[in-house]
């Protein structure tokens, strides 16, 4: 057997064992090791790259942003901002048809600019709006499906850890995808409240809807948001005024939430201890898997795969434009059955190689920029999709009274709203673009 070949059996066994349920940092940690002494003949050249991948991987400056983003994200939901944002929202929404709902998607658009988590945005305003949702009569397949729309609105709005993984890996400005992310963003919570809005008029019996609020209680709820414009201001404002890299807004952003939540009384010392050990098992869960990737993406540059892929595609002569809507359609199956930052770190080794070779009429920095941000979209559609949408089990949990079919069923016009965006993303570049080319 040769290395190409043993390259591209390497994919079905990693998905075998995936399936078996072997955690995904640990199989691609397997398969990469195990492929790598084959293909050297040895053990001995594998212990001598775990010694020095291990090493090179964890002391990565760049990858010090993912814990101090996370810790973020849970000094944010201890100072309470959460609640701030949904209220705020609901004042100005809620007298809407469907308002309330709205409120929601806007309040986690407002706490992902600050925590940069799918699925703490998701856990966090689901405890916050679903009673609300509740009080004024929204049936439980639309208030889980709601949450867990709007939480991937999390990963999609800066910070997010997820961008930062991608600039990794394909060695691109973390400042810049984050900009690029602004408008594809304000585009996605635009799109679930217009989706809302539809549902309510073909099922106007689903919802009560909120008495409308005085201006004077609007502005008040308003002027209560301040610790989040705030905090976003210090960490995004302060990477595009050069006041700090993004691994230093990081760390600004932590301190910052986490002297808002002390004086809000959240942060008590059970607290703080609570969220440093839940901040370091997601950084440990999250560097596992990209331990593993990296001994995973070694093998295959080893064994030639992504340079014989992007060869072979080159020469079949297709369209761009071809190749980019079938990378984004398997995405879209691979989000059935994977988790957002397993499918990145997997297939962006991959795919990104034949991206690079294909003429959009962009720059090749504008290009990766563009791919990335409609990766990120894809993979955050694969947080909503049945039947293994993380976002969904993860609401769905917090509503025991409502059955994951009714939640499926719910989610869809939210699933067809992100491929209608995904469509007009792909179409018109400029879109995501127009930010990136005004400031730099």
């Amino acid at each position: 057997m040769s290395d190409l070949q043993l390259g591209m059996l390497s994919l079905p066994l990693l998905l075998i064992l995936i399936f078996l349920r072997m955690p995904i940092g640990l199989a691609m940690l397997v398969v990469g090791l195990g492929g790598t002494a084959w293909v050297s003949g040895g053990t001995l050249i594998v212990l001598a790259k775990l010694k020095g991948e291990t090493y090179s991987t964890f002391s990565s400056y760049s990858l010090s942003i993912v814990p101090l983003f996370l810790l973020m994200g849970q000094f944010a939901t201890l100072g309470g901002m959460s609640s701030a944002l949904f209220k705020a929202a609901e004042t100005w929404l809620g007298h809407r048809k469907g308002g309330v709902a709205m409120a929601a998607v806007g309040a986690c658009a407002g706490f992902g600019s600050i925590c940069g988590s799918s699925l703490a945005t998701a856990a966090t305003m689901g405890q916050v709006a679903m009673p609300e949702l509740k009080r004024y009569g929204y049936s439980g397949g639309l208030s889980t499906a709601t949450l867990a729309a709007g939480g991937t609105l999390g990963i999609l709005i800066p910070p997010s850890v997820v961008l930062v993984i991608y600039a990794i890996l394909t060695e691109q400005n973390i400042a810049k995808l984050f900009l690029a992310a602004f408008i594809p963003g304000f585009l996605a919570a635009i799109g679930y409240m217009i989706t809302i809005s539809i549902y309510m008029r073909l099922s106007p019996g689903n919802a009560q809807v909120r008495t409308r609020v005085p201006y004077r209680e609007r502005l008040v709820a308003l002027v209560d948001v301040w610790p989040v414009l705030l905090v976003f201001f210090l960490v995004v404002g302060g990477i595009y005024l050069g006041w700090f890299t993004p691994t230093e807004a990081a760390a600004i952003g932590a301190a910052g939430t986490g002297i808002i939540a002390y004086f809000n009384g959240g942060l008590t010392r059970k607290a703080f201890s609570t969220s440093i050990m839940a901040t370091a098992s997601n950084t440990a869960m999250i560097f596992i898997i990209i331990l593993g990737a990296g001994f995973y993406n070694a093998f295959l540059a080893l064994t030639q795969v992504p340079q014989e892929i992007s060869a072979f595609v080159v020469s079949q002569g297709f369209s761009p434009w071809t190749v980019l809507i079938i990378i984004l359609a398997l995405y879209l199956v691979f989000g059935c059955v994977m988790d957002s930052l397993s499918m990145i770190l997997l297939t962006i080794p991959i795919f990104f190689p034949i991206i690079s070779t294909l003429d959009f009429g962009l720059t090749a920095e504008e290009t990766a920029i563009w791919f990335g941000i409609l990766v990120l979209i894809v993979v955050e559609v694969g947080l909503i999709t049945p039947p293994v949408g993380m976002n969904l089990f993860v609401i769905n949990a917090m509503d025991p009274t409502t059955r994951i079919i009714h939640t499926y069923k719910a989610v869809l016009p939210f699933v067809a709203s992100d491929i209608v965006r995904t469509g007009i993303l792909v179409a018109f570049p400029s879109i995501t673009l127009v930010l990136l080319r005004w400031i730099y």
